[in-house]
């Protein structure tokens, strides 16, 4: 049986991270809100189903954590069977990456965030989370 040898290899440099300026954490908050609650939750946040096996959709909220600005969507879990009534997911990401412009993720069905989108502005960035199909709570 032959052993291989271990050995140091250079990792990828990171992306540098900038400081969050608390003009523009209050801005995307308002913004993100505004929008929640004109666009969003009057698309997708319906009356319950008449089946009560399957969950459904009943609120979306934001969030900051640290240079991150997450959109959550709520769900109930009506079975009997339900291990809890209610479970939140995150569904969109805006990173803050300098200069007022942001990189733009989506979950996938692999529950890792996938950046499809970087250098945006925030007007970008929300106008893909309100159209594009990648971001469907």
């Amino acid at each position: 049986m032959v052993k291989r040898k271990k050995m140091w290899l250079p990792s990828p440099p990171r992306r540098p991270k900038s400081k969050l300026p608390e003009t523009v954490k209050t801005e995307v908050e308002r913004r993100a809100n505004e929008l929640v609650a004109s666009v969003i939750k009057p698309k997708h946040v319906n009356h319950p189903p008449v089946d009560q096996r399957f969950n459904y959709l009943v609120d979306i909220s934001t969030k900051w954590y640290r240079n991150y600005f997450y959109f959550y969507a709520k769900y109930h879990c009506p079975a009997p069977n339900a291990i809890t009534p209610f479970f939140e997911t995150g569904f969109a990401r805006m990173e803050y990456v300098g200069d007022n412009t942001f990189s733009l993720s989506y979950m996938r069905h692999t529950e890792q965030w996938w950046e499809i989108y970087a250098g945006l502005s925030l007007d970008e960035c929300l106008r893909a989370i309100a159209e594009e199909p990648h971001f469907i709570p």
